[in-house]
Parts: structure tokens; C-alpha cells; sequence
């Protein structure tokens, strides 16, 4: 299991608590968290809590593509059959790993062994959708990705949410690690579209594996009660879309079509904020 924490300390723990009490069927589990340079006690925490975890100091500055490709580094030195992508508020339910297990084991069996299969999170009060899957619908529109929605049986994706993701080792042996290219956003999606194209196939596991809420409500550039200068400064931080990742991640998915897809989002802004001037 691959996670990375920063100052949440109690929803780390917790967690923990909810992946150590799930039933492996005879799995064995390791844990590999990068604390990065957090200052609340998280990584202290962890270690008296939970012996077993293997806690790696970050830098402060690694975000979670950072963390996450520290912990896969660290990990893969074992040759795990699988990785699991576990985000830190995360409280898996009652048997999630072994639904992924299963999902798995299922797929294998139809001949998809290089499947990676995506646990759908909800949110704990309203029960919607959080994360899951995604795919794209319209060629023309490459960067709009719409939610999967859990079924009783596996529904295919395109690429995914990175919260709760079992990667199998003849994919992330394909795939690699996370891009470096990217500080924080878009490193799941890359990952799951350079999955694909490398012949890997992308499912979600039959309903909700555990509850997430949205922890984006300090990331929205579209919040009107913003300045211009704001807004701007929002949607050009690490967790929405700094132009030159952005482009990284539009000229790589986006087809012929990516300057216009890369430009597309900051015009918009602009487009909308004069607009409400006039």
C-alpha cells in the first residue's frame, strides 16, 4: 500500500485503522507512508500506533505525486503483486480489499490479467459519487472526463481518481512510476491514460469501497467572490492546472487539437471575468 500524508494527522490514523482491519484472504500487507515534513505529529504518530508501517520522511515539498512516487520507489524494491494507491482520508469499508482482490482474480480469468481496478469512493453523509473512474465521450473534448458510476458488476474506465486503486504488477512493470513532470494534479489520470495506451486495461470494483468527501474546496478558481488576480493565481497553483504540467498533460492526451484544449481553460476564466465586469 502507497500513501503520503501532510499535517493530517487524524485522518491518517484513521485511516490505518480501516486498512489493518480489513480481511486479506491470506494476502500479506505492507504499508508504505511518506510523511511529507508534516508538523502536526503525523509520522511520530504513526510509528507508535503502527509498528508495521514503513514511514518515509519527505521534503515538504513533494505534494502527493512526490509522496506517492517516493513510496512506489521504496515499495517496488520488494516486488509486491500488487500496489495499492491508498489516499490518506480514505475509511475503506468492510471488505473493500477483498472486493478489489476479487475484481482482480475475475478479470484475470476473462483474460484481462494487466487490469487495474479502481475502488469508488462516496461522500459519508450524502452517499454521491466522490471518485471513481472516468472516461471521455466526445473526441473533441479530450480533457472531459465524466464520473463511472459503481454497478453491481465491473464497469470499464479510462483512467481514474487515485484514491483507492489496485495496480497489478505486470501494469505498474509496464506504466512505470508517477511522472515527475507533475507536482500534485493530474499524476492519476497520466497514469491511468499511459495505462491504456500501454494495453492495460481500467475497471471499477462493483460499489462504494469506502467514504471521501471532496477536499477541493480551496482549489475552485471559479468562485466569484474572487479578485481576477485570484482566481488566476488559483487556477495556475499546483492543485489545479500550472500551465506548463497542464501542457505536459494536454500535448501528451489531447491529440492534435491540445494547444487549443491547453489554452482553453485560463480563456475561459478570462472570458468570464470580463463578462461579469461588463
Amino acid at each position: 500500500a502507497l500513501m503520503t500524508s501532510h499535517n493530517r494527522r487524524d485522518k491518517t490514523l484513521t485511516c490505518l485503522t480501516a486498512l489493518f482491519d480489513q480481511e486479506l484472504q491470506g494476502a500479506d500487507l505492507s504499508v508504505y507512508l511518506v510523511d511529507d515534513a508534516s508538523t502536526d505529529g503525523t509520522a511520530s504518530a504513526v510509528r507508535a500506533e503502527f509498528p508495521d508501517v514503513v514511514v518515509l520522511d519527505g521534503s515538504g515539498d513533494l505534494f502527493w505525486s512526490g509522496g506517492m512516487r517516493v513510496a512506489q520507489e521504496a515499495a517496488s524494491g520488494t516486488e509486491p503483486d500488487f500496489l495499492l494507491w491508498l489516499n490518506d482520508d480514505v475509511v475503506l469499508a468492510s471488505g473493500a480489499l477483498a472486493t478489489l482482490l476479487t475484481t482482480h482474480e475475475d478479470l484475470r480469468g476473462r483474460g484481462l490479467g494487466s487490469s487495474i481496478v479502481v475502488g469508488a469512493m462516496c461522500d459519508a453523509e450524502t452517499g454521491e459519487t466522490t471518485y471513481s473512474g472516468v472516461r471521455r465521450h466526445d473526441p473533441l473534448r479530450r480533457m472531459r472526463f465524466t464520473m463511472v458510476e459503481p454497478q453491481s458488476t465491473p464497469v470499464q474506465a479510462e483512467t481514474m481518481h487515485g484514491n483507492l486503486v489496485l495496480v497489478p504488477r505486470t501494469a505498474y512493470q509496464r506504466v512505470g512510476s508517477f511522472d515527475p513532470g507533475f507536482t500534485h494534479a493530474m499524476n492519476d489520470f497520466d497514469y491511468g491514460l499511459r495505462a491504456t495506451t500501454a494495453g492495460c486495461s481500467i475497471w471499477v470494483a462493483p460499489g462504494h469501497l469506502g467514504t471521501c468527501s471532496h477536499d477541493h474546496a480551496d482549489a475552485a478558481w471559479d468562485d466569484s467572490e474572487l479578485s481576477f488576480v485570484q482566481a488566476f493565481r488559483t487556477i495556475i497553483s499546483v492543485k489545479n492546472l500550472p500551465p506548463r504540467q497542464w501542457m505536459r498533460f494536454t500535448r501528451r492526451h489531447g491529440g492534435v487539437l491540445w494547444p487549443a484544449l491547453w489554452l482553453g481553460p485560463y480563456a475561459r476564466l478570462a472570458a468570464t471575468r470580463l463578462r461579469a465586469r461588463r
